[in-house]
């Protein structure tokens, strides 16, 4: 066990070259076995997989069935995906895999971005052997409500990942593999759902792996594409706010690109990080030091429901009455999973930079603080110097010195770094 656990190993990967698939599946199902008998067992699997493992205990989720009350089928089922940015997709993902799995007993899966699965094509009598698991168009695979499997796990870890037999946290998918990748919007980034190829054992090889991958970057390509021809294709059904950055605030909507006010974006901003509503006195105070009467912020409101529109937006206290996705909460999720890397490509610059709202202001420094604690704590010089070279970053001399210690003292940066923070050391003591 020693060599699975070294640095050098892929942690994604569920069998490497040379692995006995038969002999790793009963170390998996004991270890399996003992996980949830007594906790114990856990350094007999990769870290990936008893950290799930762990997650689905502490959700509650029951290891020997899956149920599907949510499943989404018929007309509810065929309007959701059709309107789907994955369905923007699918022609590539068939081409390029579910032509050849349909003839190698395989089965190809394309999850939303909450893991609710939108197809599943490929081998039959594959399709027929998984149903008694579920595995089903409509289906909710995510690993909140599966526990550890592949695609659902992709996309709690943005990663892409192979969940070998017994790594499974269900018992009834112990006789399949699967390999999975999420798909990312090429302008924002945020996750847009997973593909996924399951299987038998031989699905867990790290060319399969590399496929899905492989596919993932075509897809994502493909989107590129759409993107320049129809950018609202891929807005999706719920609206989403971009506030990063020195542009003008932006709300994507049933297809629209709408500029934003200052004002409207911050209430938007406020009101999707209080989901049980603002009072209008406490919206005041969060929107401006010297508290706004309410007759001002009656009149904000009404200009917002305008443009929001007037059934997204109750009253009494002032609250949304639908999802609104933020910018601000993709790089919040991506520093929850632990991504770094993730979390420093979604935040392309402060949260709105303009705004002086106490209540703006508090998110634009949590957030920044909380990812120069994760870039500091992960001390990952790519990341470090990404950091420090961006509007975030340029005059952290925390980070600076962290990018300093992550260095080669004989290299070329090293020297620069130094004479950065020197040049910063000099300007702070003036």
């Amino acid at each position: 066990m020693t060599e699975r656990t070294s640095p050098s190993v892929n942690p994604w990967v569920a069998l490497r070259p040379g692995d006995d698939a038969a002999a790793h599946a009963v170390r998996v199902s004991s270890a399996h076995r003992s996980f949830l008998d007594a906790r114990e067992g856990m350094s007999a699997v990769r870290a990936v997989v008893r950290d799930s493992w762990l997650r689905s205990v502490e959700r509650g989720i029951d290891p020997n069935s899956v149920d599907q009350p949510s499943l989404l089928t018929g007309i509810d089922l065929e309007q959701y995906r059709s309107g789907h940015p994955m369905a923007l997709i699918r022609p590539v993902v068939r081409k390029l895999l579910v032509e050849d799995a349909a003839d190698g007993g395989l089965l190809v899966a394309i999850s939303d971005e909450r893991g609710r699965l939108l197809w599943v094509e490929g081998d039959h009598s594959a399709r027929d052997r998984a149903l008694s698991m579920s595995f089903v168009e409509g289906a909710d695979w995510s690993e909140d409500h599966v526990g550890t499997n592949a695609p659902g796990t992709a996309l709690a870890l943005d990663h892409s990942v192979q969940i070998f037999a017994a790594e499974h946290f269900n018992r009834t998918v112990h006789d399949w593999s699967c390999s999975a990748a999420p798909v990312h919007d090429p302008v924002s980034g945020r996750i847009l759902g997973a593909i996924d190829i399951t299987g038998g054992a031989r699905v867990a090889v790290p060319e399969v792996l590399q496929l899905v991958r492989a596919t993932v970057a075509a897809a994502e390509a493909e989107l590129r594409l759409h993107l320049m021809s129809a950018p609202h294709l891929l807005t999706g059904s719920v609206p989403r706010l971009e506030t990063f950055g020195s542009g003008r605030p932006m709300l994507h909507r049933d297809g629209q690109r709408i500029p934003l006010s200052q004002r409207h974006a911050e209430i938007l901003l406020l009101l999707a990080e209080h989901p049980e509503g603002l009072g209008a006195d406490r919206l005041a105070v969060l929107l401006d030091e010297g508290e706004l009467d309410s007759v001002t912020i009656r009149a904000e409101m009404s200009r917002l429901r305008k443009t929001f529109g007037s059934d997204r937006v109750g009253s009494r206290p002032y609250r949304l009455l639908g999802d609104l996705v933020t910018d601000v909460a993709d790089v919040r999720a991506a520093l929850d999973r632990g991504d770094t890397a993730a979390a420093m490509r979604l935040y392309t610059g402060p949260v709105l930079p303009g705004s002086v709202a106490p209540g703006v202001e508090e998110i634009r420094d949590e957030l920044r603080t909380r990812t120069q604690a994760a870039l500091l704590r992960g001390g990952d010089a790519h990341l470090l110097a990404r950091w420090t070279s961006s509007v975030h970053g340029r005059d952290d001399l925390t980070a600076w010195s962290a990018y300093l210690t992550a260095l080669d003292p004989n290299s070329v940066m090293y020297a620069q770094v130094k004479a950065r923070i020197d040049l910063l050391d000099r300007q702070l003591a003036t």
